[in-house]
């Protein structure tokens, strides 16, 4: 099976838990866009729901399958939050952000009474890091907080390099924000909630990657075949 092919397996699955009347986060990413569409089939049978999306991206998605939508202002408080993961451990401890993301799907969850991740399993890992740590920042002195950041990883006992996110075309990538990204190319990340801490403490730094203790579960599918089987971390 494609990896398409999985990503919808997943999100088919996540969208049987959502039922009429929730106010849900919408996640960013090729995942969570599996997942859009298909909420997207069942709003236009008739479910009724309200989404809050974490980009702008999201958003535009959402409008085309005709989701209705509202803002964190406008709805505080969500019943779950639906959105896909870079890296997963078998902890529900995520590395998100490869969509540049990470600052509102943090606050989307963050504001969830549940958080669902869905995901192909080649996105289950023992040890978090393989996939570079995004980190958002200021712009405003992005050179000492750079360095500052680099402390941070030899300090959290982390070795790798901290380069800034540019697009396909070479020019810097911003968030909906504003903020640049920081990729930390580490490797593996022995203490997640100590990296964690250490990034906390430095000035510049407006949020990061890793998601501890925020994930309640997470729908993983993988190839059997032509057949995709779905498996579960956590507790749905």
């Amino acid at each position: 099976m494609s990896a398409p092919d999985l990503k919808r397996a997943a999100a088919a699955r996540a969208v049987t838990l959502v039922e009429d009347g929730m106010r849900l986060g919408i996640g960013t990413g090729s995942t969570a866009a599996a997942f859009v569409a298909l909420l997207g089939e069942r709003v236009r049978a008739g479910l009724d729901v309200v989404g809050v999306p974490t980009s702008e991206a999201t958003r535009i998605a959402c409008e085309r399958e005709g989701i209705r939508l509202a803002t964190l202002e406008e709805m505080p408080e969500l019943d779950l939050t639906i959105d896909g993961a870079d890296e997963v451990d078998g902890n529900l401890r995520l590395i998100k952000g490869g969509g540049a993301a990470l600052l509102r799907e943090k606050i989307v969850a963050v504001a969830s009474a549940r958080m669902v991740v869905i995901a192909d399993a080649g996105k289950r890992v023992e040890t978090l890091g393989a996939f570079p740590l995004p980190v958002e920042v200021n712009l405003f002195g992005i050179g000492a907080t750079t360095r500052a950041v680099e402390k941070a990883l030899a300090e959290a006992g982390c070795a790798g390099e901290v380069v800034r996110r540019h697009d396909p075309s070479g020019q810097p990538v911003l968030t909906d924000g504003g903020h640049a990204i920081l990729d930390l190319r580490l490797g593996r990340i022995p203490d997640p909630e100590a990296l964690s801490a250490r990034l906390w403490a430095v000035p510049g730094v407006v949020e990061h990657g890793l998601f501890l203790g925020i994930a309640d579960a997470a729908i993983l599918a993988e190839a059997a075949g032509d057949e995709a089987v779905v498996s579960v971390i956590g507790r749905l």
